[in-house]
């Protein structure tokens, strides 16, 4: 009899709520026999613990690609902003960052009937000017994106160069050879010169705003008086066209690249003659930009993207590269930090060059093997660029400099520099 209650109690306990759940708790454990969680578990533990990964920093932003070949290009004087024209006279102007995935489309405008050919904003970054090979000057509003002042032709024959003198002077230069300067109170020209017989490429003024250079198809430098509204003179020709100009050395060199792929170097108040030439090894110089006093970057046919020291003149190495397409041009950022090229792959790229104005260069003369490479620049050019802070003599390299010594002879070491890179 007591063993029979003893059952009963034992089958009464069962019965109790409490007694019922403590004992089906194994059939629901997240754990199998081996002692592994359930995947469903698994996967409900991961989404809790997931969170949103952070956009990663990048060293130069994002390749931004276009839906055509991107002729010129402009930074923003002070915001982190840049501007593009392409083939079809399409204008782009988007807002770059290094987070990934940050570059951002502002607005774009299609106003111009054919290929834009240059972009420039103004020094305050409220306006946008822009030439075409519509012959027309257009002015945009950048904040707003709209067009604000049209003038349709401007020139006979298409526009291919612009320079912003100030807030209110702008100069132009044409397919035939025509420079134009602009007063843009009033909307027009009032000096209006032709003495090329080519092409105008580049445009420049000194820092008094008084002599404007630009550089011709025709091989010469042209000199202007804007003060005086005269034109002064042409320099000599040179083989193939000039299709650069850039003031450097704190005014007392005038550069200009060539189709040939030599940079033409001329001493302030001596523009007829060259005082020196410099061949580089490149299929030609088309866009350059200066860095420094001494550095400037040139962009080539050949798609390297070069940074160069000017006397002594040394190819310091490779900032960058579009693979085997010819690039359109370069421009640097408002800060110096970065610069872009457009290129024909339809591609606006970043390089960081702020290493460059820390770069020192030797007035030894080297004389660079045949067939040597480029150093690269920075990592992203091409090889490593892991050497590019060690500075530009190697201990490796000295041994190579003191045969190449011997071998140079008495040769003089004046600032003439014709090797290549």
């Amino acid at each position: 009899m007591r063993r029979f209650s003893m059952v009963f109690r034992f089958c009464s306990d069962v019965t109790d709520p409490k007694m019922a759940t403590s004992m089906e708790e194994p059939v629901f454990s997240n754990e199998s026999p081996s002692g592994e969680k359930d995947s469903i578990d698994e996967d409900e533990e991961e989404d809790v613990t997931d969170e949103p990964k952070e956009p990663r920093v990048r060293e130069t932003p994002e390749d931004i690609r276009f839906e055509a070949i991107v002729n010129t290009l402009a930074f923003h004087p002070t915001q982190d902003i840049f501007a593009a024209g392409d083939i079809d006279g399409d204008i782009y102007v988007y807002a770059y960052s290094c987070l990934e995935g940050a570059n951002k489309e502002l607005w774009s405008s299609g106003h111009h009937l054919k290929s834009c050919r240059e972009l420039a904003f103004s020094q305050n970054g409220q306006m946008l000017f822009s030439v075409s090979k519509d012959k027309s000057i257009h002015i945009m509003d950048v904040e707003a994106g709209k067009l604000v002042t049209r003038i349709q032709k401007a020139h006979s024959v298409p526009i291919n160069a612009l320079l912003l003198i100030d807030e209110n002077l702008l100069a132009t230069g044409d397919d035939g050879g025509t420079l134009k300067v602009w007063d843009m109170r009033k909307g027009t020209a009032f000096m209006d010169l032709k003495h090329h017989e080519d092409y105008i490429s580049g445009i420049t003024i000194d820092q008094a705003k008084k002599i404007l250079l630009t550089s011709s198809g025709d091989g010469t430098m042209g000199v202007f008086n804007i003060k005086r509204r005269r034109f002064e003179l042409l320099s000599e020709f040179q083989s193939g066209d000039l299709t650069s100009v850039a003031i450097m050395k704190r005014g007392r060199k005038v550069v200009c690249g060539s189709s040939e792929g030599t940079i033409y170097i001329f001493n302030w108040n001596g523009f007829g003659a060259t005082s020196d030439r410099f061949a580089v090894r490149a299929e030609s110089v088309d866009s350059i930009v200066p860095i420094t006093d001494s550095i400037l970057c040139a962009a080539s046919m050949d798609g390297v993207i070069r940074a160069i020291n000017v006397l002594p003149n040394r190819v310091l190495g490779s900032v960058g590269q579009h693979v085997g397409e010819p690039i359109e041009q370069i421009a640097r950022s408002h800060d110096g930090r970065f610069l872009a090229s457009s290129a024909h792959d339809q591609l606006v790229k970043f390089w960081d060059i702020s290493g460059l104005p820390k770069m020192e260069v030797s007035d030894y003369r080297r004389r660079k093997k045949k067939g040597g490479s480029l150093k690269s620049l920075s990592k992203k050019a091409f090889g490593t660029g892991d050497d590019f802070f060690s500075g530009l003599v190697e201990e490796t390299e000295k041994k190579e400099q003191a045969e190449e010594e011997e071998e140079e002879g008495d040769e003089s070491d004046d600032d003439s520099d014709s090797g290549s890179d």
